[in-house]
């Protein structure tokens, strides 16, 4: 019998990637200019570049490893993430830049603008691995058109209608990310997938590609959280870089800890400690603004594997069976969960620190913070269902289901062609 294979993508994945690259170009030429300015709000090229560094680290290699953990999608797990992030980085470069074009007639670019990009571009990555080798790299490139944009436009609001500080905003890109996808992966849900699909495995080689992502991704991760701490406040980025570190410390051994429990045979997940170690870090970017002392991050880093370890172990199957939510790299576990968590530890943080002086401006800030959160979550649900309406048209031929999670769909092998 002849091998069926997945629709071909040339006339719908080359065209569209070139218009996309030239039309970045064309916007590039005409409106947008390096920032010539040596020396802005205390930041300087030589103390940015090494955290700009790490973030791209973070996002190209972290990322990039950590979708390889499929036995037979990892040249589509890194590939494609690689694609889809120098994609959404342009994009994001474009979209926080509007207001500067407004007000000067030109975008003016920098290394800080970069990080943010590459933070949004975060934020599109993690919402793929919900729908991760259930999509073609079409798909991947409009998930990331549209959930970029939505951030985007969540960040603005924040920023400007509720006056809410960039590092708060930014930072919800977790929560924002991981709801976004799950409603997508709910409108592009496939009949039958409470049973696994034939080539969604892991092996022993795939897992660990995987597990150095996750390295990666703890490495660099204290510079993801405090790159956009204000410099000029003495003490602050370096408590962030503290706070992180041990916030994902605590995670490491108590996803570890769980994990056994929680294992009928006592033994430890290597897929719990890939993705459940970095709850802490998750955890602790949202709540960062409220921690101050040591005890408060090591306390969130324990609670957020607690409380990823437990919602891989059963949330993930149960959301399938319930609500039809397929979540290939259980992302609600590792980012949305932990995201929220740290939403809670930063308002419960702020009614630690207040005192009777402060219970008006408290309240105020408390208001402002809820409405923050409403607004994210909505606004990510309603994005993500705009998005999956989108991608359920025919027009962009999804794989069929013999072919998800299968690098042949859409990579060239040679040893493997068919000899005619």
């Amino acid at each position: 019998m002849a091998p069926q294979y997945a629709p071909s993508l040339r006339s719908h994945l080359a065209p569209m990637l070139l218009v996309l690259q030239l039309g970045f170009i064309l916007i590039y030429a005409f409106y947008i200019e390096i920032e010539s300015n040596i020396k802005v709000y205390g930041i300087t090229f030589s103390n940015m570049y090494p955290e700009f560094h790490d973030v791209n680290v973070m996002v190209i290699l972290g990322f990039g490893y950590m979708c390889t953990f499929l036995v037979r999608y990892g040249f589509s797990g890194s590939g494609f993430n690689l694609l889809v992030t120098v994609i959404a980085i342009q994009w994001a470069i474009i979209l926080n830049g509007i207001d500067n074009w407004y007000y000067r007639g030109k975008i003016r670019i920098d290394l800080k603008s970069l990080v943010v990009a590459e933070m949004c571009a975060a934020s599109a990555l993690i919402s793929i691995g919900v729908v991760l080798g259930k999509t073609n790299p079409v798909h991947l490139i409009l998930i990331a058109l549209l959930e970029v944009s939505g951030f985007v436009l969540n960040e603005w609001l924040l920023q400007t209608l509720l006056k809410v500080p960039p590092l708060n905003s930014i930072m919800l890109l977790h929560i924002f990310a991981a709801f976004f996808g799950l409603m997508l992966t709910r409108i592009l849900y496939r009949k039958g997938s409470e049973q696994p699909f034939e080539k969604e495995k892991v092996d022993r080689k795939t897992g660990l590609f995987s597990i150095l992502g996750t390295l990666f991704l703890c490495v660099f991760w204290p510079s993801l959280n405090s790159v956009l701490v204000d410099n000029r406040t003495p003490g602050r980025r370096l408590g962030a870089v503290l706070s992180t570190y041990l916030a994902l410390a605590v995670s490491a051994v108590t996803a570890a800890a769980v994990s056994s429990l929680s294992s009928p045979e006592g033994k430890l997940n290597p897929i719990h400690l890939q993705s459940c170690m970095l709850a802490g870090g998750v955890s602790i970017g949202v709540s960062m603004p409220a921690v101050h002392q040591p005890w408060e991050a090591m306390t969130i880093g324990f609670t957020a594997a607690v409380v990823s370890t437990i919602g891989f172990r059963y949330l993930k199957s149960h959301m399938l069976l319930a609500f039809k939510f397929h979540d290939t790299c259980a992302v609600l576990s590792t980012h949305g969960l932990p995201g929220l968590l740290g939403w809670l530890a930063h308002l419960l943080l702020q009614i630690k620190d207040c005192d009777d002086h402060t219970r008006i401006p408290l309240a105020i800030r408390f208001a402002v913070f809820h409405i923050c959160s409403l607004i994210t979550i909505s606004l990510s649900l309603c994005m993500g269902i705009i998005t999956g309406l989108l991608l359920k048209w025919n027009f962009w031929r999804p794989p069929q289901d013999k072919k998800c999670f299968d690098d042949q769909a859409f990579w060239e092998f040679l040893h493997l062609a068919v000899q005619k």
